[in-house]
């Protein structure tokens, strides 16, 4: 007997080709992360300072008993270190077995973005496997930069799972 397809079905398939994205602005330009990654988003704290290591990770903090390194997004993006203000906060992702903090500008919003309206980066940002910008997302006349959480942190493997 064939299947029916109803409105409803329509309308969870269309579900299921959406990704939530968080948004974020980074100077003028804003960006998207995967909302599977993101646990919270906090204000800013004060950083311990951690020797020798790259400029853009900041320090660390102690998020409720667990430490966690932070890193600016700004700095790691090559942009120009500005002041923290009171928009400023930080975005708490969950990547592989890490929880990493991510200094951004201002959080902007979620939004749903199907993806047949997200394009791959453009052949002049170069395609090596390292880059951390993952697809251009269309949000009606503007783009938003969707990133690749695990290759912006430098993510470790996922722990495999024990028999």
């Amino acid at each position: 007997m064939p299947s029916i397809s109803t409105a409803q079905d329509h309308d969870y398939a269309e579900l299921q080709e959406r990704t939530k994205y968080l948004t974020f602005i980074l100077g003028s330009e804003s960006y998207g992360l995967d909302i599977m990654y993101v646990r919270e988003i906090i204000g800013m704290q004060q950083f311990t300072m951690v020797p020798d290591v790259p400029a853009f990770v900041k320090g660390v903090i102690n998020l409720r008993g667990k430490v966690i390194p932070v890193m600016d997004v700004r700095l790691r993006f090559r942009m120009p270190e500005r002041a923290y203000d009171d928009r400023t906060c930080i975005i708490v992702i969950h990547v592989g077995d890490w929880l990493v903090g991510l200094v951004v500008d201002t959080v902007s919003e979620v939004l749903d973005i199907p993806q047949a309206d997200v394009e791959l980066p453009p052949q002049a940002f170069g395609r090596n496997n390292d880059h951390f910008i993952a697809g251009m997302g269309k949000v009606g006349d503007q783009v938003r930069m969707l990133l690749d959480a695990e290759k912006l942190v430098g993510a470790p493997p996922r722990a495999a799972a024990t028999a």
